[in-house]
């Protein structure tokens, strides 16, 4: 709930409700930071969560961008175009991406106690920041956003890994964070691989020990883009 008015129902696991609540609303762009935040509450049982913005006028989105399996007609230049490209500097190399991979095995408790669910972890060069897990590997990612907010931690410039497959919404939802660099031991969505494109995220997937797969924007790991793409993409 928003200010009394009933937002969203959602499916996840019974942990981190209100960073759920609080990441869900920024990534959907209905709060720009923790300042927009009045109250945030949930009640005993931890299946509802009440959001109080300063804002006392608190219209829910007309239109949410709906892409998993249920897209509603939503092409992928209406999806591209909701957000520019995004500008960062940030370099990295594939042994980075296989550390934040032990962080983000190390992290998964839930997964180990009980299996069934998925984690996502967002770190930078030096460290792991944060962990997140839940049934929904979408809410992950909204869960990492809302604990940042809390904690007054930028998502900008950062490194996201998640266990689960990279869809088009996941990715939207690291667009709206920051973040330029994706990464999972799965494969991301075909239409998640054209929006990182225009958005100039590197999407890296099958991250394994002994290799992983870069799709879009390798130069953010240090190596050269493949001659077919250089000049389609703006990162030649």
């Amino acid at each position: 709930y928003v200010n009394g008015q009933e937002l969203a129902t959602m499916m996840c696991s019974p942990v981190d409700q209100e960073a759920l609540a609080l990441g869900f609303l920024y990534n959907e762009g209905v709060i720009q930071s923790w300042a927009d935040v009045r109250l945030i509450r949930s009640n005993v049982a931890g299946t509802t969560v009440d959001v109080f913005l300063h804002q006392q006028v608190f219209e829910p989105p007309r239109r949410m961008v709906l892409t998993s399996g249920c897209g509603g007609g939503i092409s992928l230049r209406d999806l591209a175009e909701t957000h520019p490209p995004l500008r960062s500097d940030l370099h990295i190399t594939p042994d980075l991406i296989l550390e934040r991979m032990r962080d983000l095995n190390d992290s998964a408790r839930l997964y180990q106690q009980v299996r069934g669910v998925h984690t996502s972890i967002l770190g930078d060069r030096d460290r792991l920041l944060l962990s997140a897990e839940d049934i929904g590997r979408h809410n992950t990612i909204d869960k990492l956003a809302g604990k940042a907010l809390a904690a007054g931690i930028d998502t900008r410039d950062r490194i996201l890994v998640t266990s689960g497959r990279i869809s088009s919404e996941m990715l939207g939802k690291a667009r709206q964070m920051g973040v330029p660099v994706v990464a999972s031991r799965t494969a991301p969505t075909s239409i998640a691989v054209q929006l990182a494109k225009v958005w100039g995220i590197c999407v890296v997937g099958y991250v394994r020990q002994n290799g992983m797969r870069a799709y879009t924007h390798v130069y953010r790991l240090g190596l050269p883009e493949p001659a077919e793409r250089r000049g389609q993409d703006g990162t030649a």
